[in-house]
């Protein structure tokens, strides 16, 4: 029976709950916007998925004012390193274990149920936002005003609707949402059938070791993970000639397991094959409609940066939301989305289908080529975080579209917890900034070098004078001088009447 009364009105729905849609109700939690997230499911799913998230997102999760809750349930990973079939060593991507320009870890591994539910339940501090589970989402009609979402309460069958000013697809790789903004994918060429196996050590097992280890064995490449506590994954080539199905019962995945583990030593927690994609929704947004996560772009594991891409997705697109929502933006905004995350996500996944080339020994020296090599030692990897796409950074001035670093404050507090999820101008020193107070009044916190260590080096280093970085931490633009200054804060707040600390100058 359709309900007859006028729908609840929301700025903002968001399908899907996992660790995308859940960052992003957060984020727009933080920004005061009216949020939904609608959810088909009754609860977490409770087996591992993601393993894997880097410093940046742990820079959003301080951002939310989750970090602290979700350390606990992460342990530091090592790295990875990539072993031919005699056990030699190919290519060494260790990680290092001090803390980043980002303030974080570069790598933590987690169990994914965990993360959700300190995500979800951070929902709860938002009297703004809104969860409803079992609620599955099957129209979405825009108009000029806004979207009419309609779906099924699961619970009862009961048919229901609202109004949303905006809705997001964090809904997966057979997002609902990309099929009504009518988004065709590019395919990047990578589509392999892996079987994963969660399992669970019944006993101490210290020689299969912390490092990740990708075994590059032409019959039969494989990838040994450790998780969390007793948790231990492996992911393991399925041959062509062989049927999914089979190669998931129990004799088969204990045969498989049996150079590393028995039955003795672990219990099977879950084996399934996975085909990995590598794809990009064309389209990742359609008036009102936009996408994130799974349901934008699809990689394969071998970077661990599946989820991080859409923790970027949720980092980037929920403060552009709440200035057009909330402060009056022109929704053109929000063309910046793609334009800077597709070429930034793009990257990572043409990297990840290279190692996969390594793994899988079918281009061995192509995937080499992406590190660096060593006499007489193996290749060593770094990756470096690809640059934002073309969009709001002023891409002639130094260290646009870069991420910016955190810094620590006099009483040893991070300054992202300071600053909070608003515009930041670094700055020298605030005597160089008469407009501190007007500025404040537009939102632009002021981060200056007498308040946090580190500010004023970081700033000669670049020879630059100042640094406007965005709430998602990436820099729109830097000033090597006054008038350049004046620039950069005209962009951001063109009201303000700068008085320089010199003579005024044409910017």
């Amino acid at each position: 029976m359709q309900d007859k009364s006028t729908p609840e009105e929301f700025d903002v729905a968001i399908v899907g709950r996992g660790p995308v849609g859940a960052t992003l109700a957060n984020l727009l939690g933080l920004c005061g916007v009216r949020t939904l997230v609608l959810e088909r499911e009754a609860r977490t799913y409770h087996l591992p998925r993601a393993v894997h998230f880097d410093d940046e997102c742990m820079r959003v999760f301080q951002t939310i004012a989750l970090a602290d809750a979700i350390l606990p349930h992460v342990i530091l990973s090592p790295g990875m390193l990539f072993l031919d079939a005699a056990g030699r060593m190919l290519l060494d991507w260790s990680r290092p274990q001090t803390l980043t320009p980002m303030g974080w870890h570069l790598s933590y591994r987690f169990h994914q149920p965990d993360l959700e539910d300190v995500l979800i339940g951070g929902l709860a501090r938002w009297p703004h936002v809104t969860l409803q589970s079992r609620c599955d989402v099957f129209a979405l009609d825009q108009d000029e005003h806004g979207v009419r979402v309609r779906y099924e309460d699961l619970s009862n069958g009961r048919l229901s609707e609202v109004r949303a000013g905006y809705v997001i697809g964090c809904d997966g790789a057979r997002s609902l949402v990309r099929r009504f903004i009518g988004s065709g994918m590019d395919d990047l060429g990578f589509h392999e059938r892996w079987l994963v196996i969660d399992v669970l050590l019944k006993r101490a097992r210290d020689d299969l070791g912390d490092y990740s280890l990708q075994h590059c064995d032409p019959s039969r490449p494989a990838t040994y993970v450790r998780g969390t506590g007793t948790r231990r994954r492996w992911e393991i080539t399925v041959l062509p000639d062989e049927d999914s199905q089979e190669v998931a019962q129990p004799a088969k995945v204990w045969e498989l397991l049996s150079r590393w583990i028995t039955p003795d030593d672990a219990e099977i927690e879950r084996a399934a094959v996975y085909t990995f994609h590598s794809v990009i929704a064309q389209q990742w947004r359609n008036g009102r409609l936009l996408l994130a996560g799974d349901s934008a772009h699809q990689t394969p594991p071998f970077l661990g940066q599946g989820m991080c891409a859409g923790i970027r997705d949720a980092a980037n697109l929920a403060w552009k939301l709440a200035s057009v929502i909330r402060d009056g933006a022109a929704p053109d905004l929000l063309d910046t989305y793609q334009s800077e995350r597709l070429p930034h996500v793009r990257e990572f996944i043409e990297l990840a289908i290279r190692l996969g080339g390594v793994i899988n020994t079918k281009a061995i020296e192509a995937g080499l080529a992406a590190g660096e090599a060593r006499e007489n030692a193996p290749v060593k990897l770094e990756v470096k975080k690809p640059l934002l796409g073309p969009g709001l950074a002023f891409g002639d001035l130094p260290l646009a579209g870069h991420l910016a670093p955190q810094f620590m404050l006099s009483d040893g507090r991070r300054s992202d917890d300071r600053t909070g999820y608003h515009h930041v101008l670094l700055i020298e020193t605030a005597a160089a900034l008469p407009s501190r107070l007007a500025l404040s009044q537009t939102g632009i916190e002021i981060l200056a070098g007498e308040e946090a260590e580190g500010v004023r080096d970081w700033l000669r280093e670049h020879g630059i004078i100042a640094a406007l970085v965005r709430p998602d931490r990436y820099i729109r633009g830097t000033a090597c001088n006054e008038a350049e200054l004046d620039r950069l804060i005209a962009a951001i707040a063109p009201s303000i009447q700068i008085p320089s600390a010199q003579a005024p100058s044409a910017a």
